[in-house]
C-alpha cells in the first residue's frame, strides 16, 4: 500500500489577487499586485480595517487587520479597494472545481484554502510534486492568480509546507525533512501557537519549533495543558486527521459591519443601514445553503461606546425581510438615542435550509425567499448593483453596505484539522 500523500494549496494574497484578476479582465491597465494596495473598508471615508496587502504594500509595514486610516497615513499612494465578497465566493468554487478533477477527497479549509487527498495516485501521476506543479500552473494560467501547493504525508506538515517561501511555489515537508525545513523556523511560524503561546514558550527559552519539538512533552503539558500538547506534537509533524469531503462550507455564523461616514441620530436612517449590511449578511447565508435560528446586532456610538444585542428565533430563516425586521426591533430595544458611528449584524446558530417547518403563530415568508432566490441569480449574473431596493435611492446610504465581515464560515482547525 503506498504512502498517503495530502497537498495543501493556499492562494496568494486571495481577496487582493481575485480583485486584481477581476479587473485586469475588466480592461483596467493597473495589476494591484504591482503596487502598494490594500483590500478592506471605504476607499472614500477611509474608515474600515485591511482585509489583505498586496506585497509591495508590506515594505510599507502595513498589517492586517490595522485600520484604512492608519494605513493610509504610513502609504500616502496607498491604492484602497472595497471587498467583493460574491465575487471572491465565485473565485473559490472555481478553484475549487480545478482541484476535483485531480482527486475525489477535497476539503474545503478557508474561502481560499483547499486541502486534497492524493493519496493512490501513482497510476496517473508517479511524482506528486510534479502534479502539484501541474495544478498550480494550471490554477495560474486558467484563472489569473498564483497558489502556493503544500506537500506531505499528512495536514499539518502540508500545510506548513505551503506557508514557506510566496507566491507561486511548491514546497515539501516530508518526516525525512521535518528538521532540515521546520524546526529551524521561529516558534511563531509553528501552526495553532499564537502570540499568548509564542510569549509562554520563549519564557522557557523554546524560540524554534526545534526546541519544542525536542522538549520533554510532560514539562510542555504542565504550563499549557491540552493546548502544549497539541503544539508539541505539530512540532514533530504527527497529525492523523482525514481529508473530509465538504461540498458545503462549515460555516458558525456569517455577518457584517460598517463604520458610518456620518453620525447616524434618527431610527429611519439606521434602519436603512441594517438593511444595507441585512442584505450582505442574507445573500451570503442563502448562497451558503443555511437558515439562521439567531440574529445579533451591534452599535458604536460616536464617544466609543459599544453594546450589542440578539434574538433567538422559532423557525430558522434565511429571508432578507424576515433577518432585517429582526434586526430593527433589536435596534430599537438597544439604542438610547445616542450619535451612532458603527453598526453590525450577524446570524448564527445556522441550520440546512432544504426544509423549513413554520409555525401557524408566525408570518410566512415564503414568497419574500422566493423573491429572494430571484435577485441572488441576477445579481450573481450582471453584478451586485444590477438590482436594488428603491428606499436607497438619494438616501446617502449605500444599498450593500460593510467595510469588515465577521466572517466565521471557515472557523480555525482544532485539534483536528
Amino acid at each position: 500500500m503506498s504512502r498517503r500523500i495530502i497537498f495543501h494549496i493556499d492562494v496568494n494574497s486571495a481577496y487582493l489577487s481575485w480583485e486584481a484578476v477581476h479587473r485586469l479582465q475588466h480592461g483596467d491597465p493597473l495589476d494591484l499586485r504591482t503596487v502598494p494596495s490594500v483590500v478592506g473598508g471605504d476607499p472614500v471615508t477611509r474608515h474600515g480595517i485591511v482585509l489583505t496587502k498586496s506585497i509591495p504594500a508590506k515594505k510599507y509595514n502595513i498589517q492586517t487587520g490595522e485600520s484604512i486610516f492608519s494605513a493610509s497615513a504610513k502609504c500616502p499612494g496607498l491604492v484602497i479597494v472595497p471587498p467583493n465578497y460574491s465575487l471572491y465566493m465565485q473565485c473559490s468554487k472555481a478553484f475549487g472545481d480545478i482541484l476535483r478533477e485531480y482527486s475525489s477527497l477535497i476539503e474545503q479549509y478557508s474561502i481560499d484554502e483547499y486541502f486534497v487527498d492524493f493519496s493512490n495516485m501513482e497510476r496517473l501521476y508517479k511524482d506528486p510534486v510534479e502534479a502539484a506543479y501541474i495544478i498550480k500552473d494550471r490554477i495560474k494560467n486558467e484563472l489569473g492568480f498564483t497558489v502556493n501547493v503544500g506537500v506531505s504525508t499528512n495536514k499539518i506538515l502540508a500545510k506548513m509546507a505551503s506557508e514557506l517561501k510566496k507566491p507561486d511555489k511548491v514546497h515539501t515537508i516530508f518526516p525525512d525533512e521535518i528538521a532540515s525545513k521546520m524546526w529551524v523556523l521561529p516558534i511563531e511560524e509553528l501552526f495553532m501557537v499564537g502570540r499568548a503561546t509564542a510569549k509562554k514558550l520563549r519564557s522557557r527559552a523554546i524560540s524554534t519549533i526545534g526546541d519544542l519539538a525536542n522538549y520533554d512533552p510532560k514539562l510542555i503539558k504542565l504550563f499549557l495543558m491540552s493546548h502544549g500538547m497539541l503544539v508539541w506534537n505539530y512540532a514533530n509533524g504527527i497529525e492523523c486527521s482525514p481529508v473530509r469531503e465538504n461540498r458545503r462550507p462549515l460555516i458558525k455564523g456569517i455577518g457584517n459591519s460598517t463604520t458610518i461616514a456620518f453620525d447616524v441620530e434618527d431610527k429611519v436612517t439606521a434602519h436603512l443601514v441594517l438593511l444595507s449590511l441585512t442584505e450582505t449578511v442574507a445573500a451570503r447565508l442563502r448562497q451558503s445553503g443555511y437558515c439562521a435560528r439567531l440574529v445579533s446586532v451591534s452599535l458604536r456610538t460616536n464617544e466609543f461606546y459599544n453594546c450589542s444585542h440578539q434574538r433567538k428565533i422559532l423557525s430558522p430563516i434565511d429571508c432578507t425581510n424576515a433577518i432585517h425586521e429582526v434586526a430593527c426591533e433589536l435596534f430599537d430595544e438597544l439604542w438610547k438615542g445616542e450619535p451612532i458611528r458603527h453598526l453590525g449584524v450577524r446570524v448564527s446558530e445556522l441550520c440546512q435550509n432544504d426544509f423549513r417547518q413554520i409555525s401557524l403563530f408566525e408570518k410566512d415568508y415564503e414568497k419574500q425567499r422566493t423573491v429572494d432566490r430571484v435577485v441572488d441569480s441576477i445579481r450573481q449574473r450582471y453584478g451586485n448593483g444590477s438590482v436594488f431596493r428603491s428606499a436607497f435611492l438619494n438616501s446617502g446610504v449605500r444599498f450593500s453596505t460593510g467595510g469588515t465581515v465577521d466572517d466565521e464560515e471557515y472557523p480555525m482547525m482544532s485539534s483536528l484539522l
